[in-house]
């Protein structure tokens, strides 16, 4: 998993000194550190990887995190921090990972995901499996990466998913089930039908108003 920009970041640094180390760790309150704004509409903890793909730390100043993995944002940050800490242990974490599973499933919704590691199929079962009217053959994946859209079509029925590229989800992915025609035959059949008794009652209105002229 590669970190982006408006990706939020937790990071907790311990060490043999800390007092030193409590300074890395006040943004456990609010993003980036601000601490004033404890209302409902602030929720968020951590720091928010900036439009530069840079997040702002104490004493380390401005670091590039966008483009890496949490593990190697770790094993960087703990070489600066040898500058002020002793044997600081680093641990980050990704703060907003979230999806969206929307279409013809029982629970469409936007799930936030405690596990920065999610499967395609375990996406589903969070929002109660598809119905029985879905498509299985032709779900969506919609994913931005590097400021490119993407939509990608998924066979859920093949056994290739398992082994797909997009079988683990990433932050903010899409996933759209598309429902069956089947589902809309029955308004089809009413628009038809309706469409049928308005041209007959028409051509009996052009019948009498002949007659009757």
């Amino acid at each position: 998993m590669l970190i982006q920009s408006g990706d939020i970041l937790g990071i907790n640094v311990s060490s043999l000194n800390p007092e030193a180390s409590a300074v890395f760790n006040y943004n456990l309150s609010r993003v980036n550190g601000n601490n004033y704004d404890n209302s409902p509409g602030n929720p968020v903890y951590g720091y928010l990887v900036d439009q530069q793909g840079t997040i702002q730390l104490p004493l380390v100043g401005a670091m590039t995190v966008a483009g890496l993995e949490p593990a190697q944002i770790r094993t960087r940050l703990r070489q600066q921090l040898l500058a002020y800490l002793r044997e600081p242990v680093v641990n980050i974490r990704l703060l907003n990972f979230r999806i969206s599973v929307l279409g013809d499933v029982a629970k469409p919704d936007v799930y936030v995901v405690n596990n920065e590691r999610i499967t395609l199929l375990q996406a589903l079962s969070l929002a109660g499996d598809l119905t029985i009217t879905a498509q299985r053959t032709n779900v969506l994946l919609i994913r931005e990466q590097n400021g490119q859209r993407q939509y990608i079509s998924i066979d859920l029925t093949s056994k290739v998913l398992f082994t797909s590229p997009y079988y683990y989800l990433k932050n903010n992915d899409v996933l759209y089930v598309q429902p069956d025609k089947a589902k809309y035959a029955p308004v089809d059949r009413g628009y038809r039908n309706l469409s049928l008794v308005l041209s007959a009652l028409s051509i009996i209105a052009i019948v009498f108003a002949t007659v009757y002229r």
